[in-house]
């Protein structure tokens, strides 16, 4: 699972990639800085771990973690390849989740592509660039699909999606009815990836800025995304905050393994089977999967050990079926 990093060039968008995965990608002031995507990996915050290492005493704590692509300043035009335009949308399409950079810092020595200062604008140019690349992909599929002669459901689907589009409209407030995201899953299309605003501010928020930013809010009120304030200027980012609502995006749950060693934090997809989570760890862990002894983060930091937590009767011993819930602490029993 990735989460991308996406805006105009000069937007601080590999300063940031730099400051949440702790990488060294080039940041210079001109566009196109970024041609190849940078990728790095950044750790995801989780107080639970230390509240498990308070108790167990563990030598060490290994976070969850999630893979961050910087991704080269899309322009307008991006979607007919102006500025590597299509090698910059294939990087998005890989993404799960976007990190949406925009420019509220009015720094004259930093170049602004579009010359002045207007986040609306700016956040349109790339919403449009990202629905015309969808329009382009539902009109192939719609003409693949047409060739064949096939009349069925998804025709009548692709057709709605492709009329909501062409209307400025990003999919991820189009009003789906029950499986209709079956028909389009498989296009990967840009606008109903999930997204993370942030504004990218001046030392300090003035009247035009808050005018910016509330004018901004009020424009994505409808997508129910989040909205996040920082200033790279003088590295007052919100990392937990972006991480965790990253995560959140990425559909993802946490379980952990603990011991003397070390507590370790495991991601999968939510909802994941015991079975399937096994071959997290271990591709053996599945093949030979017996059963899992599962302890929920709540009731061991309550009753303080697996002793106490036994007697309470808040263990189970799961089988390959069982749904993980966030927070399992987990011991796979498995057949070597």
């Amino acid at each position: 699972m990735k989460c991308g990093i996406i805006g105009l060039p000069n937007t601080g968008k590999s300063t940031f990639f730099n400051l949440i995965s702790n990488s060294k990608a080039l940041s210079k002031n001109f566009p196109f800085c970024t041609i190849e995507p940078n990728y790095g990996i950044t750790k995801v915050p989780d107080e639970r771990l230390y509240e498990l290492k308070k108790i167990i005493n563990s030598t060490k704590i290994v976070p969850s973690e999630i893979k961050i692509v910087d991704i080269a300043g899309l322009i307008k035009g991006s979607h007919k390849g102006e500025g590597l335009g299509n090698r910059f949308l294939s990087h998005v399409r890989e993404t799960n989740v976007m990190i949406h950079m925009i420019r509220f810092f009015r720094d004259r020595s930093v170049l602004h592509v579009e010359g002045s200062i207007n986040p609306i604008r700016d956040k349109e140019i790339i919403d449009m660039e990202l629905q015309f690349k969808d329009l382009e992909t539902i009109e192939k599929r719609l003409e693949k699909v047409t060739k064949k002669n096939q009349v069925n459901k998804s025709i009548h689907i692709l057709k709605k999606i492709f009329s909501f589009l062409k209307e400025g409209k990003n999919i991820r407030i189009y009003p789906f009815q029950k499986d209709e995201k079956e028909y389009i899953k498989d296009l990967q299309l840009l606008t109903i990836k999930p997204v993370i605003y942030v504004c990218n501010i001046d030392n300090e928020l003035d009247y035009n800025t808050s005018l910016h930013i509330e004018n901004m809010k009020k424009t994505i009120k409808m997508e129910n995304s989040t909205l996040i304030i920082l200033s790279l200027k003088k590295n007052c980012i919100k990392l937990d905050q972006i991480l965790k609502k990253t995560y959140n995006l990425l559909n993802l749950i946490s379980f952990f393994t603990v011991g003397k060693k070390e507590i370790r934090s495991w991601s999968i997809p939510n909802p994941c089977t015991a079975y399937e989570a096994s071959s997290v760890i271990h591709t053996d862990f599945k093949k030979g999967f017996i059963r899992a002894k599962v302890i929920h983060y709540n009731d061991f930091i309550k009753y303080r050990s697996e002793e106490n937590a036994k007697k309470a009767g808040k263990i189970l011993l799961a089988g390959k079926n069982y749904f993980i819930q966030d927070g399992d602490i987990i011991h796979f029993r498995f057949n070597r």
